[in-house]
């Protein structure tokens, strides 16, 4: 297994036996509305940087549920990985970690 540091300087296993990296996103508010479901187990490849930008690149609405509202709904939210708040997209997550999809509260 890999270890890699992220942002805050946290370091954890990051790559599953098979060289991927899973997390799982939580969707809250609008973003489970414009998703249409509460979470998602998320894989990233082998050799691609796990970062929460590049998890939300496998995000895909339900269907009946607009990709374009999504898309705008994701430029406004903020994330909790694993408890710690952010809005870096090119933060690296470790493997199983929960990322939970913020969007602005109360018209914030």
């Amino acid at each position: 297994m890999t270890t890699l540091t992220d942002d805050t300087g946290r370091s954890g296993d990051s790559v599953q036996a098979d060289g991927s990296t899973t997390a799982t996103l939580r969707f809250f508010a609008a973003a489970r509305a414009a998703v249409g479901r509460d979470e998602q187990r998320i894989a990233v490849p082998t050799g691609e940087r796990p970062t929460i930008g590049r998890l939300l690149t496998e995000v895909r609405p339900v269907e009946g549920m607009s990709a374009a509202d999504f898309r705008d709904v994701m430029l406004r939210c903020s994330f909790l990985v694993d408890g710690i708040t952010t809005r870096d997209r090119e933060q690296l997550v470790v493997d199983g970690a929960v990322i939970d999809v913020m969007p602005p509260f109360a018209g914030g």
